[in-house]
This record gives C-alpha cells, structure tokens and sequence, in this order.
C-alpha cells in the first residue's frame, strides 16, 4: 500500500483502489470539499505522473475517458487548486509523491489495465440531489429534473422566460466551461430539437458566472447530469495480448526494489506484504 498525506489531502493506494481525501484547511478548494472523498479503480485510470515544480509540485492522475463524469465534463479546464485528480505537494514529501506516481504505474502495467475508454462509469458520480449558485442564477438536479432559477444578476431575456425545468429524458448533453479572461463561464444544458446555441447571457438553459473562477459547485452539477444521461458504448480497443516476459521482468525488477525500500525503513512489513502479494498473484496467473 502506498500512502501520501500533506495539507491539500492526503491519497491512499491499496493496489486495487486510490482513495482520495481533500485536506479540510482554508487553502483547499471549496469544489474539492464539496465533492468529498474519492475512491477511484485500478481499471479508471490511466497513469499518474508527478509534476515537479519551484516550491514542490503536484501528484496528478489521469482516468480514461468515460470513467469519470466530472472529469469527461470539465474537459481538462479543471486545473488546481480545484482539480481534485491534483495533489499539491511540497517539497519536502516530493520523493514520496514520485514513489506514489511509481506505485501506481506500475500496478498499472502488471495488471495491463487497457487505456481506451470505457464502457461504465467507474467512479461514482456526484450524489443528488444537488444544487449550485453562480453569477445570474441557480441550478439544481433532483436525478430526474433540472430547475433554473435566475438572480438579480440575469438578463432581461431570462426574467421575462422565468425559471426552467428540464427533465433527463430531454436532454441531449451537458457542457461546462469555467470563466476566463473576458469570457464568463457557463454551464449548459443541451435540449432536443433545439436551434443554434445563444449567448450564456440569453440561453434559458444555461446559467452563467462572469467573477467566480469555477461557478462554486456548477462543475459537479454538471457531472451528476452528465453521468444519469444515456450514453453511447465507445469502441474499445481490442483486448490486451497475453502478459509478455517484459511484463514478468518488471514484476520481478519491481519485488527486488520493494525489498530493498522494505530493508531500508521506507516502506512498513505491512505495506511490503501487501504490495510483494499482489506482484506475486500477477506472476501466477495463466
């Protein structure tokens, strides 16, 4: 098992599962919080890199697509501090951060987890009901229906249409944006048979933000619709060969170097049991 805790939160990787929990400090994001702990599969993700920078760096993850709502929805716009697939870390814990990232690779390539998209929805989607507020109005999402409320805020066209209802089974996508430079941010809710999109300002299914970064909890908003819509099945890449001797070689190379970090204190008697188990179960399968 590998573990890592610093302020921002701490991830904790069985082998199987990576648990993530935002810290609770006033420097964590209050999307981060928001949403909650994480528990993510082997089989959602698609590699994991430490990103090294001046005062330390950021752990990142990186799922497949279609394994995660909220990160298929935000597109990659998510960037820290919100990110919760991001860790910051500091300089201190960065040798630990990198033996993080190496843990997960490796697991990665021992159980040969294909990269393609997938099928389900992996990671649990944001609960419901839920609901946001930014910029011009309110969004909230009872699993069936989404409602729009406007604000002050909101133009003319919207206070004249009063607020929305939606339900699922009209809804053809979802999209999220956040705000950025003279650009506000939007979430937009996309309906069968309609015509070409307006500006956030004057779409009734759409709220917009021009000051919060990120539109508070818009983001998961979004993903909690996104993962109740129905979804087309990708093509997946056809099925991975037979582990090759390269993979018998890395499992053996990756024993001998966790007994070294064993011997050396680094890792626990029961955080080499753990990891030297499923290494082994690895080498026995057909």
């Amino acid at each position: 098992m590998a573990e890592l805790a610093v302020p921002d939160g701490s991830w904790t990787f069985s082998g199987e599962v990576l648990h993530i929990v935002p810290g609770s400090g006033r420097d964590v994001h209050d999307l981060r919080k928001t949403l909650g702990e994480v528990r993510v599969p082997l089989e959602a993700i698609a590699g994991a890199t430490f990103e090294p920078s001046r005062k330390g760096g950021h752990l990142r993850l990186r799922l497949r697509k279609g394994a995660d709502a909220l990160h298929d929805v935000v597109a990659g716009a998510l960037h820290a501090p919100a990110d919760p697939y991001r860790l910051a870390v500091p300089k201190p814990r960065v040798g630990a951060a990198e033996y993080f990232a190496d843990e997960v690779r490796d697991m990665l390539l021992v159980y040969q987890t294909p990269s393609g998209p997938c099928e389900d929805y992996l990671v649990p989607p944001p609960e419901v009901p839920i609901s946001a507020t930014a910029g011009d109005g309110t969004v909230f999402f009872d699993g069936e229906r989404v409602r729009l409320e406007w604000s002050a805020f909101a133009s003319t066209v919207k206070e004249t249409a009063g607020p929305q209802e939606l339900s699922l089974r009209d809804l053809v996508g979802v999209e999220w944006k956040p705000q950025s430079g003279m650009a506000y941010g939007n979430l937009r809710f996309r309906v069968k048979g309609e015509g070409p999109a307006l500006s956030p300002d004057k779409d009734v299914h759409c709220v917009s933000w021009g000051i919060q970064r990120y539109g508070g909890a818009t983001a998961l908003v979004a993903a909690a619709v996104l993962a109740r819509l129905p979804r087309e099945v990708p093509e997946l890449p056809p099925a991975p060969p037979p582990v090759s001797d390269d993979v018998h070689d890395a499992v053996l190379r990756r024993l001998a170097e966790l007994g070294a970090l064993h011997r050396s204190g680094v890792l626990t008697d029961d955080e080499f049991t753990a990891a030297k188990q499923a290494m082994i179960r690895r080498l026995q399968e057909p």
